[in-house]
């Protein structure tokens, strides 16, 4: 009879897991699957197992592919199963294409003439996971907001980035939802951030992964009015709750989707944009409508200047622009009165009242 030995912590499995068991199985008559126990994953990771020992062992041995189960004590990082292994002396050991400790495992395989044997990439069942992204999705949020910028976007572009300079955004409701999203989608407003924080992603790394920047996942993860210092990565500057908005914001759809990625590398003036943000920064710390609007206004004359096509004047408003830099989706507009905001809305059907969200 051949036995097949593997090990792990397996903490929160995971049909990743089952198909690894199957596989190494399928190598052997008799499949011992070992993971490291709580005093082990303490001593070695300063962590507390997702369950306890017991629980995980009678998890595993209900697997029609497992014939036994051991929890390991040793206290050797990569060998916590060396005494297990040498008492029992298996046929083989399987590990996985990514296993760190391959130098000492050969070495221990060496001692009982068993075979070391690493698994090649074999294209999954279901989407890979990990037990750290399956924690990731347990600790997401069920509801997100999106965000509006008043000024400054492109200076969180790593390669646009200005040292000194900011952009000034606001998290914004209704919020949105994996089942519910009340907007348009491609927008402007910082959508596929608020989707990779409810998946239990980091919405930083998949915006860098699109070629733009960090604003939107930072501020629909920080939520409130906040001011956020140029660069490669996102510094808080400054942040209120944006309460003195309440009842002073509206975003109108433009009737086209918004695209950043297809248009990052126009020529643009950022200079303009930087001076924007200056603008903006003041209107946000001092709750000044009059300033915000006029980093607003300087913001919109860039993007103008870009080509994008003017936006409609509505009556009280006291600035606008588009939400973002993809030529569409939807344009911000600010009144400095609630009754001026609802005057706007009742005379347009594509304009929709938006307000501040501080998660608390």
């Amino acid at each position: 009879m051949k036995k097949v030995f593997v090990s792990g912590c397996y903490d929160i499995l995971h049909a990743g897991h089952l198909q690894f068991f199957e596989e190494a199985r399928a190598l052997g008559d008799y499949l011992i699957v070992s993971f490291a126990s709580a005093e082990v994953l303490w001593h070695h990771k300063r962590r507390k197992p997702s369950i306890p020992d017991d629980h995980k062992r009678a998890l595993l041995m209900g697997l029609r592919m497992i014939d036994e189960v051991i929890v390991t004590q040793g206290h050797q990082e990569g060998l916590d199963f060396a005494e297990d292994f040498l008492r029992i002396r298996p046929d083989f050991l399987i590990v996985t294409e990514d296993d760190k400790y391959g130098e000492v495992k050969r070495e221990l395989c060496a001692r009982v003439g068993a075979q070391y044997t690493v698994l090649p990439k074999t294209p999954p069942r279901f989407e890979p996971v990990s037990t750290s992204s399956i924690v990731r999705w347990v600790q997401a949020p069920t509801e997100a907001p999106l965000r509006v910028d008043f000024a400054g976007g492109w200076l969180d572009v790593p390669r646009f980035a200005r040292p000194g300079e900011f952009i000034v955004n606001c998290a914004i409701s209704p919020l949105v939802s994996l089942r519910e999203w009340p907007y348009e989608k491609q927008a402007g407003l910082g959508g596929s951030g608020a989707w990779a924080l409810l998946n239990g992603r980091d919405g930083v790394d998949s915006e860098f992964g699109l070629g733009v920047g960090w604003q939107d996942p930072a501020v629909i993860r920080e939520t409130g009015l906040c001011v956020w210092r140029s660069g490669n990565t996102p510094v808080l500057d400054f942040k209120r709750n944006g309460d003195f908005l309440t009842g002073c914001l509206a975003i109108l759809w433009t009737g086209k989707p918004h695209d950043t990625p297809s248009v990052a590398n126009h020529p643009r003036d950022y200079g303009r944009i930087a001076e924007s943000a200056r603008i903006a920064r003041e209107g946000a710390l001092h709750a000044d409508w009059q300033r915000l609007a006029e980093g607003m206004s300087v913001y919109h004359q860039s993007q103008l200047d870009e080509g994008m096509e003017p936006l409609p004047p509505l009556p009280g408003a006291l600035a606008c622009k588009y939400c973002g830099g993809g030529h569409g989706g939807y344009a911000l507009y600010l009144f400095d009165e609630p009754e001026l905001r609802t005057q706007a809305l009742a005379g347009n059907a594509n304009l929709r009242a938006v307000e501040p969200f501080c998660r608390v």
